[in-house]
């Protein structure tokens, strides 16, 4: 099965390639080249000019379409990941906010499964907690919050081969054992939900902490104590050249100048964005999965207004808000959330950039950078085609 996106702006490893084309055999790409000619056997699909940029990566997403990954179910995983599918996300890390080992262990059988299917856009499991600071749960369900247990931990790693990628606030005793032993297990620790500060960022990166969680959110800035001033987690994390972080980037969890503040210092290759999505992202919910959690202003939020507990933004809307709200170049932008996320997760052999014998994940896009077609592992996403 051939096919041959054509008359199309694709963004490539070297920049944008004008009036070119990409041809997809099954599920890879077979050729990405500024010809136009019709391959003969090729279904011609006419992209008419628009933006032909790789599919959307995302490593932490809670949700939709009415579902949420804490059912552990089947049905509720495949429809939150189709869901997000038609916008334009083409490979996911399911999240698992904070949870008991039962829900873990369920959640992970299923991940495991779904996994295992030919072409997924699966690809591991994301735990975001239960190991975080309690006086920064914001929408984390506080009864499950709790510090680092060995006897708890081991046996999920050793078991469940999914989990991709674990957070945890690292001032917690037994965070920096934790994040130790996670990192030589070859899944990614995150700082989380914290209120570290310079002394405890910099051991932490040493330990494996090399990457940060809704960076800016659940976690302190500049700050004082009486009359002395002292770093917070944010800049701490700024001084950290290496350090990976993550930003909601629906423009509500994130104020449009911050997310260009942390694109001008921290630059494409170590920011990717995410949508931090619960169920009721892309559905008709007035309603989360979290009784505490409410829908106003376009974003989620606890009833009491302490805090944001997750968006509804979808990876389309990530695109635009970096572009339209933060004056973000579109390559830029598209990398934070391709090539980026599949960088930190350890997956860019495969995913993340349009180039030859890569999976053939593609979104285009128009001049509004809305979604207008997307391709999966080379097979169109139900719903997606409207060029």
């Amino acid at each position: 099965m051939l096919t041959q996106l054509i008359n199309a702006r694709i963004l490539t490893p070297q920049g944008w390639m004008k009036n070119g084309s990409v041809l997809i055999r099954d599920n890879k790409i077979l050729e990405v080249t500024n010809c136009d000619l019709a391959v003969i056997g090729a279904e011609l699909v006419d992209v008419k000019g628009m933006y032909v940029v790789p599919g959307g990566v995302e490593i932490h997403a809670h949700g939709g379409g009415g579902r949420d990954f804490m059912e552990c179910t089947e049905d509720a995983f495949r429809t939150a990941v189709q869901t997000h599918m038609k916008y334009g996300t083409t490979s996911f890390f399911p999240t698992l906010s904070s949870s008991t080992v039962p829900m873990i262990e369920q959640a992970a059988e299923t991940c495991e499964k779904l996994m295992a299917e030919k072409d997924s856009p699966i690809l591991g499991l994301h735990l975001e907690g239960p190991y975080l600071n309690m006086k920064m749960a914001g929408g984390q369900i506080p009864e499950n919050i709790k510090n680092p247990d060995p006897n708890e931990y081991i046996p999920l790693v050793e078991k469940y081969h999914c989990i991709k990628r674990w957070d945890a606030a690292p001032e917690l005793p037994g965070a920096m054992q934790f994040g130790k032993y996670i990192a030589a297990k070859g899944i990614l620790p995150s700082v989380a939900h914290t209120q570290a500060e310079f002394e405890d960022i910099r051991t932490g990166y040493e330990a494996g902490y090399t990457h940060a969680t809704h960076f800016y959110n659940a976690m302190p800035g500049f700050h004082k104590r009486r009359e002395y001033k002292y770093e917070g987690t944010v800049e701490s994390i700024y001084l950290l050249d290496d350090m990976t972080v993550e930003v909601v980037a629906d423009g509500i969890h994130v104020p449009p100048t911050i997310l260009r503040l942390i694109y001008k210092i921290k630059g494409v290759e170590r920011t990717c964005l995410i949508t931090d999505a619960l169920a009721c992202a892309a559905s008709d919910q007035q309603e989360a999965f979290d009784p505490r959690v409410i829908i106003e202003d376009g974003v989620c939020k606890l009833a009491d207004h302490s805090a944001l507990a997750g968006s509804i933004a979808t990876m389309d809307r990530l695109i635009r808000t970096m572009v339209q709200k933060a004056d973000i170049p579109l390559a830029d932008a598209v990398r934070m959330a391709s090539e980026t996320p599949a960088r930190i997760m350890g997956v860019f052999d495969r995913k993340g950039s349009l180039q030859k014998d890569k999976d053939a994940d593609i979104m285009v896009m128009d001049e509004d950078l809305n979604v207008r077609a997307v391709w999966a592992m080379g097979k169109l996403v139900p719903g997606t085609c409207t060029l």
